[in-house]
């Protein structure tokens, strides 16, 4: 089988939903940069609110990417990527539009965040996806800072600060709620509904305290939720053709949704039939042959997700199995209760 088709991919570690000085957040684009560098990545999309403030290029081997975060006041964020200009948020009531908006520009979006907690012990107010029925190009199945925020404890100082002590465990998995809204996307859908993961980095400074304080700095985030594509070709030197690679990936749903900070190591899912073989996001025909091989760095649960509903589960390093059936299926693995890593779909066809 490994001589009829090319096994080897290349694949780059990269982020999405980052926040700049020309928002929210607290460093330059040149910080963000260098962070992203010490964090291993390859390539990352800075999304500030409502503004596209960022010179794109090669930064010391990165690939930086303006996108943005279309943002009304109190909900319906949407992460656009590929458009040429920023939209300024419509009415809340009118999401459609938005999307719209970035359709028309040639782009494609994300509903960030949608699921955050509406009862949170915090002063912090949910930004939610309000009306499902409008339907995005994809999700943002899994946010660290957002998740982080929906757990956060004001309630005393012992709950605040054990918040902060002991973030990472606050981040166990995405929502099921989002979760089982893009199956159900995907299953209403003739082609494959994208998610992404996002870190939505900030590195905000608390300057009340006797030294400035620096709560979540770039680099600690950007070494946490991380989407990993996978591409045929390398990643070209030229920068507008690698942005062209990477949002083409983003699209298709070429890529993994992980968290490092729950295991070093990279997840490989792929499909194979007698002819050929794939990875998220693509399309298989389905024969007596095909069958999922999915690898992970050490133990854990792997649950192969059909059209929703779980199709096996097993504790496994590495997991292979002949599929039946055509569908979507999808992986997620867990490790010690913590999900660490979400594919997205193959599709498998007769």
């Amino acid at each position: 089988m490994a001589s009829k088709f090319k096994l080897e991919l290349n694949t780059y570690l990269g982020a999405v939903h980052i926040h700049t000085t020309n928002s929210d957040g607290s460093g330059s684009v040149a910080e963000v940069v260098y962070a992203a560098k010490q964090a291993g990545l390859s390539w990352i999309i800075i999304t500030d609110h409502n503004n596209m403030n960022v010179e794109e290029g090669f930064y010391n081997g990165v690939c930086v990417i303006a996108g943005e975060e279309i943002s009304p006041p109190n909900n319906n964020h949407y992460l656009a990527f590929g458009i040429n200009s920023a939209i300024q948020p419509d009415d809340e009531e009118n999401l459609q539009n938005t999307l719209n908006s970035v359709r028309e520009q040639g782009g494609f979006g994300f509903a960030a965040h949608p699921d955050e907690r509406l009862s949170r012990n915090n002063s912090y107010s949910p930004i939610r996806w309000t009306d499902k029925s409008v339907i995005p190009d994809g999700v943002e199945i899994w946010n660290w800072f957002s998740m982080w925020g929906d757990y956060l404890n004001e309630k005393n100082l012992f709950t605040l600060a054990s918040s902060f002590l002991f973030k990472n465990s606050l981040v166990k998995r995405p929502h099921e709620e989002t979760l089982r809204w893009w199956d159900e996307l995907n299953a209403s859908s003739d082609k494959i509904v994208p998610a992404i993961g996002g870190v939505d980095a900030h590195a905000m400074k608390v300057r009340k305290c006797f030294l400035p304080l620096t709560i979540f700095p770039y680099k600690t985030m950007l070494k946490t939720i991380t989407n990993v594509i996978s591409m045929e070709t390398p990643l070209s030197g030229d920068f507008r053709t690698a942005k062209k690679q990477i949002l083409n990936t983003l699209k298709s749903g070429n890529n993994i949704v992980f968290n490092r900070r729950v295991s070093k190591g990279v997840p490989s899912v792929r499909v194979f039939n007698k002819e050929t073989m794939v990875t998220p996001g693509g399309r298989i025909k389905l024969d007596r042959e095909t069958f999922i091989d999915i690898k992970a760095p050490r133990e854990g649960i792997i649950r192969i997700i059909k059209d929703g509903k779980e199709f096996s589960s097993k504790l496994r390093t590495k997991y292979k199995t002949l599929l039946p059936e055509a569908g979507k299926y999808r992986v997620e693995i867990l490790f010690d209760g913590y999900g660490w890593a979400y594919s997205n779909p193959i599709e498998v066809v007769l």
